[in-house]
């Protein structure tokens, strides 16, 4: 196969997607014959700083390839990472494209915006000679695994929350609530329901010591920056939002709060449970989600919300409605990635349904062997399985936990069994490295508000 000049192997390609061209191994056939050095730093908050050295060609017949390279790999770091500042270092007339790319109206207007609203600064791309550089700069901070005292887990879903009282590490009583807070503009309605959960888990205990929790969201400290839960919220209003879990412990009292995205509290989950590192959480469902801790069971301060990174290169893949760009991972893994298949599989599904009726309608169908269903989550795993050769890239992977409403019942198993089979296959090394598998039993007791309770270390 080849594309831009750049022949790639992939001998298992997605059943109802034969076009799809996975990033991950274009790259590495990409590099093979690049030796013209380029280094890529990327600034985010407290002066960390990630740095990536590698190579394109820097030929004029490679020109078009090496700023698709270049172009999607800044993407997949700022995405990863988080960022305001991007040195580019040793290529400057690729610099320049990319400068006007990430430009209000530019390109790449949607990122721009995003990572001012997140850090409160404007997004710049620097042009830098390779002898520049900026240094590395980079601490993981220890996350979760305390359990001592009586702490309080909550867990911010979009329709429900959960909340948990924990005492020394057991789980004295946890209830879940239905609430709607992607359709309210008003943020006392938010805090409302938050201080409600933590009076309740706190009426369960002697006492509070510490208070965890896990919620959608990219957050500075314990402020929700961008958050899908305040998404009505508007942005004049914002300052409610960014101080609303530490004014929602205050009505407890003078406790400590810890408050983490959701994908990284699952990693933690499975890591507590697995009693291991280097793990990822993954969850498909309405969107991509996404979480890691290092092998010391750390965080490393990244946003890591994949779902907007790269994954597929093909010029024709489907777009993402919010962040306007193509072949991101929200829309192969998740119920969208269901959804746009289920056409090339034969399946009609009623315009009038919600993504989530959509997704039932089929997994119906998976549940009855039906083999247009099956062709869809064969079609998923094999975008799972040239996605972690991608992932692998940027992260030490020994476990890959796979999480979401998405990998329910048979055809998340058959995700699990294309996936696993096209590692073994052609990527075996990777195979014997990395795990890809459902959380077990003991990772399910620890759940996601019992390992947010885990949070904050007394």
């Amino acid at each position: 196969m080849q594309y831009l000049g750049i022949n790639y192997s992939m001998e298992h390609p997605p059943k109802l997607d034969p076009s799809f061209i996975p990033f991950g191994v274009w790259r590495e056939a990409y590099l093979k014959d690049a030796k013209v050095p380029v280094s890529i730093a990327v600034e985010r908050d407290k002066g960390q700083i990630s740095v990536h050295h590698t190579f394109i060609h820097g030929t004029p017949q490679m020109a078009q390839a090496d700023y698709r390279y270049v172009e999607r790999y800044v993407k997949f770091l700022l995405w990863s990472t988080g960022g305001f500042r991007v040195s580019v270092c040793g290529c400057s007339e690729l610099t320049r494209r990319l400068q006007k790319a990430y430009t209000p109206g530019g390109e790449r207007d949607f990122d721009c915006t995003f990572f001012y609203q997140l850090y409160e600064k404007k997004l710049e791309i620097l042009d830098l000679p390779l002898e520049d550089c900026p240094q590395v700069r980079e601490t993981a901070a220890p996350m979760g695994g305390n359990l001592d005292g009586c702490r309080i887990g909550f867990d911010a879903g979009g329709s429900d929350r959960k909340v948990s009282a924990v005492i020394d590490g057991q789980c004295v009583y946890s209830e879940e609530v239905v609430w709607h807070p992607k359709l309210q503009e008003d943020p006392d309605y938010h805090y409302g329901h938050i201080v409600e959960a933590f009076k309740t888990a706190a009426s369960k205990m002697p006492r509070v010591d510490a208070i965890g929790v896990s919620s959608a969201g990219v957050f500075i400290g314990n402020a929700p920056m961008v958050a899908s839960l305040f998404i009505k919220v508007p942005r004049s209003n914002w300052d409610k939002v960014k101080t609303i879990y530490d004014r929602a412990a205050k009505e407890i009292g003078d406790v400590p709060i810890v408050v983490a995205n959701d994908g990284d509290v699952s990693a933690l989950a499975g890591a507590m449970g697995l009693n291991v590192g280097s793990i990822m959480g993954m969850a498909m469902g309405t969107s991509e989600a996404v979480g890691y801790v290092n092998e010391d069971r750390s965080v490393l301060g990244w946003i890591n919300e994949l779902a907007f990174a790269p994954v597929d290169l093909q010029e024709g893949a489907m777009q993402d409605e919010w962040s306007t760009d193509y072949g991101v991972g929200c829309k192969y893994f998740s119920q969208d990635a269901v959804i746009k298949l289920a056409p090339a599989a034969g399946i009609e599904l009623d315009p009038a349904l919600s993504p989530a009726e959509k997704l039932k309608v089929v997994q119906a169908l998976m549940a009855q062997d039906d083999p247009r269903a099956a062709a869809i989550f064969e079609t998923i795993g094999a975008y799972l399985a040239y996605t972690v050769v991608l992932y692998s890239q940027f992260y030490d992977i020994r476990h890959l936990m796979m999480l979401g409403r998405v990998m329910s019942g048979k055809g998340g198993d058959t995700i699990l069994r294309v996936c696993n089979g096209i590692l073994k296959a052609e990527f075996p090394a990777l195979a014997e490295k990395c795990e890809v598998m459902l959380p077990d039993e003991n990772t399910r007791r620890v759940g996601q508000s019992v390992a947010a309770a885990s949070l904050p270390r007394l």
